[in-house]
């Protein structure tokens, strides 16, 4: 299933930070504290990991035939995601809204919390993007390092809010915003040329 010989600790923190970026949870702070609110005060933490993590696993592995499937290759998917990667990255860091949500906050932990507002299409854009340029496995462990972060800050959202205050949510989503622009760049200049090939 995996080539463990592809492991690279370099890769493994560039996927990393990169999920973390655009997952975007402790931008989704005040969102999530919203939600907690209005569904008694209480998220399942490990039902919404557990939830988009495997959302995330199965797009890892079932992305690449669902794109043979329209006629797609990952480079063309690639150069598309760069493209929502580098809008969600300008959304970050010019707190400006591109994309809308429905903001339906009458479901529970799974939806829309684990899907659309963790493994959205942005994350899934995102991990089919980064199979063009990373092996599987080390995405894969991307993916479970962000797991990890998604159920601890959904374990601490009181705790979170309270200690990083508005103006420090603020500049942590400018900060990873940047991130995101670069990496969206790099992702769509190493993949342009190989379109139509």
């Amino acid at each position: 299933m995996f080539d463990f010989g592809e492991i690279a600790l370099k890769e493994i923190i560039t996927v990393s930070f990169t999920l973390f970026a655009v997952i975007d949870m402790l931008g989704n702070i005040p969102v999530l504290a919203s939600l907690r609110a209005k569904m008694g005060g209480e998220i399942r933490s490990l039902q919404a990991t557990l939830a988009s993590g495997a959302l995330m696993i199965l797009f890892l592995f079932i992305g690449r035939q669902f794109l043979h499937i329209l006629g797609l290759d990952v480079q063309s998917f690639a150069v598309a995601g760069s493209i929502v990667i580098f809008i969600i990255g300008l959304e970050m860091v010019l707190g400006v809204d591109f994309f809308k949500t429905d903001g339906n906050p009458k479901s529970g932990s799974v939806v829309p919390i684990a899907f659309p507002l963790i493994a959205g299409s942005g994350t899934l854009t995102t991990i089919m993007s980064l199979k063009a340029n990373y092996g599987d496995v080390n995405i894969f462990i991307g993916i479970l390092v962000n797991c990890i972060v998604i159920f601890l800050v959904l374990k601490s959202l009181k705790w979170i809010e309270r200690v990083m205050g508005p103006n420090g949510m603020i500049v942590i989503r400018k900060f990873f915003g940047v991130i995101l622009l670069a990496i969206a760049v790099k992702i769509f200049g190493s993949n342009f040329s190989h379109l139509g090939k």
